[in-house]
């Protein structure tokens, strides 16, 4: 009998993560698709929230992770409220919203979950094209951290990274391909802020709005 392939998505609750869960659950079946959250500070904890319910909404089994370790060691404007979430001052500079090591640590653990539940593939929802252009979402970074944790844990890992060149009007479109634009819409949670339904302001709902509006304006052509 073959074995049947399980996922488990890196989860935040946000469009891209959501976008992914709904096209894994559509690959492998809503009973093999696991998803993992990490608490690690966050300013804006109302996704970890909406990752709680979209999880239960869609019937997929949900594991939060602490990881707020990580304040001890990095500062950035996601994790200090304190601090005004900007834009990146020029090209060659990240937005203060970049928290250095996170994606690494965030795989790292995921693989260590994923192992101990029998699972090989992991999802997430990174993506090159995104405005910050954070180098923990580069695909090259990707395919070194899949071998350096096939070879710390001696075990074929399978990074997935269905986003990693879509520009988020194409990201809304592949979900309204997988017929969930409107649910990721009224469900998830974007805004750096924290606020409910965006902000409006901060980079992340700017993104997220304008690739909206141009998707929905290409559709009408």
């Amino acid at each position: 009998m073959q074995k049947i392939n399980k996922a488990l998505v890196i989860f935040s609750g946000g469009q891209d993560s959501t976008t992914c869960l709904i096209q894994a659950i559509n690959r492998y079946g809503v009973e093999n698709v696991e998803t993992i959250s990490f608490n690690y500070g966050q300013r804006h904890a109302i996704e970890l929230e909406k990752a709680k319910f979209i999880a239960e909404d869609l019937g997929v089994l949900h594991t939060i992770v602490d990881t707020s370790v990580i304040k001890q060691t990095t500062h950035n404007a996601l994790i200090d409220s304190t601090m005004a979430v900007e834009f990146a001052k020029d090209s060659q500079s990240y937005p203060n919203t970049f928290v250095d090591g996170r994606n690494a640590l965030f795989l790292l653990l995921a693989g260590c979950y994923a192992k101990s539940r029998g699972i090989k593939d992991i999802i997430t929802g990174v993506c090159e094209t995104d405005f910050s252009g954070y180098p923990d979402c580069r695909d090259v970074f990707i395919k070194s951290m899949n071998v350096t944790m096939n070879l710390a844990m001696d075990y074929a890992f399978n990074i997935i990274t269905p986003l990693m060149y879509l520009t988020k009007a194409e990201t809304w479109a592949l979900a309204d391909e997988l017929g969930c634009l409107d649910y990721i819409r009224q469900y998830t949670h974007t805004c750096y802020n924290g606020v409910e339904k965006g902000c409006g302001e901060c980079p992340s709902c700017v993104l997220r709005e304008k690739g909206l509006n141009e998707y929905l304006t290409n559709k009408k052509c």
